[in-house]
Protein backbone atom coordinates (compact mmCIF):
# COMPACT_ATOMS: atom_id res chain seq x y z
CA UNK A 1 0.00 0.00 0.00
CA UNK A 2 2.90 2.52 0.79
CA UNK A 3 4.78 1.67 -1.90
CA UNK A 4 5.23 3.49 -5.31
CA UNK A 5 4.63 1.18 -8.81
CA UNK A 6 5.72 2.25 -12.24
CA UNK A 7 2.22 2.79 -13.17
CA UNK A 8 1.53 5.11 -10.68
CA UNK A 9 5.29 6.86 -11.20
CA UNK A 10 4.21 7.14 -15.05
CA UNK A 11 0.69 8.42 -13.69
CA UNK A 12 2.24 10.91 -11.81
CA UNK A 13 5.22 12.28 -14.51
CA UNK A 14 1.94 12.51 -17.11
CA UNK A 15 -0.15 14.79 -14.89
CA UNK A 16 2.93 17.29 -13.73
CA UNK A 17 3.57 17.50 -17.06
CA UNK A 18 0.58 18.11 -18.15
CA UNK A 19 -0.02 21.42 -15.37
CA UNK A 20 3.40 22.97 -15.91
CA UNK A 21 3.65 21.78 -19.99
CA UNK A 22 6.84 20.51 -21.41
CA UNK A 23 8.95 24.01 -21.78
CA UNK A 24 8.41 24.93 -18.15
CA UNK A 25 9.92 21.34 -17.35
CA UNK A 26 12.67 21.66 -20.15
CA UNK A 27 13.63 24.95 -18.54
CA UNK A 28 13.53 24.20 -14.54
CA UNK A 29 15.68 21.52 -15.93
CA UNK A 30 18.34 22.86 -17.73
CA UNK A 31 18.00 26.03 -14.29
CA UNK A 32 18.20 22.80 -12.12
CA UNK A 33 21.68 21.69 -14.00
CA UNK A 34 23.58 25.44 -14.13
CA UNK A 35 22.45 25.75 -11.19
CA UNK A 36 24.64 22.23 -9.70
CA UNK A 37 27.52 22.59 -12.27
CA UNK A 38 28.16 26.12 -10.41
CA UNK A 39 27.95 24.63 -6.94
CA UNK A 40 30.22 21.75 -8.10
CA UNK A 41 32.68 24.30 -9.73
CA UNK A 42 32.47 26.58 -6.58
CA UNK A 43 33.32 23.63 -4.38
CA UNK A 44 36.32 22.80 -6.76
CA UNK A 45 37.93 26.53 -5.98
CA UNK A 46 36.85 26.52 -2.50
CA UNK A 47 39.04 23.06 -1.84
CA UNK A 48 42.09 24.89 -4.26
CA UNK A 49 41.67 28.56 -2.45
CA UNK A 50 42.50 25.98 0.88
CA UNK A 51 45.57 23.97 -0.77
CA UNK A 52 46.96 27.39 -1.52
CA UNK A 53 46.89 29.03 2.02
CA UNK A 54 47.88 25.86 3.19
CA UNK A 55 51.13 26.19 0.93
CA UNK A 56 51.31 29.59 1.96
CA UNK A 57 51.12 28.87 6.01
CA UNK A 58 54.06 26.41 5.31
CA UNK A 59 56.24 28.58 3.39
CA UNK A 60 55.99 30.97 6.01
CA UNK A 61 56.76 28.42 8.87
CA UNK A 62 59.97 27.35 6.79
CA UNK A 63 60.73 31.42 6.34
CA UNK A 64 60.10 31.71 10.02
CA UNK A 65 62.53 28.40 10.90
CA UNK A 66 65.45 29.66 8.65
CA UNK A 67 65.71 33.05 10.39
CA UNK A 68 65.34 31.74 13.34
CA UNK A 69 68.59 28.84 12.67
CA UNK A 70 70.35 32.62 11.19
CA UNK A 71 70.06 33.91 14.22
CA UNK A 72 71.53 31.27 16.25
CA UNK A 73 74.23 31.09 14.44
CA UNK A 74 75.08 34.60 14.67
Amino acid sequence: MGEISVTKLLVIVVLVALVFGTKKLSSLGSDLGTALKGFKKAMGDSDSTSQDADFHNEQQAGSLKDTASKSEQA
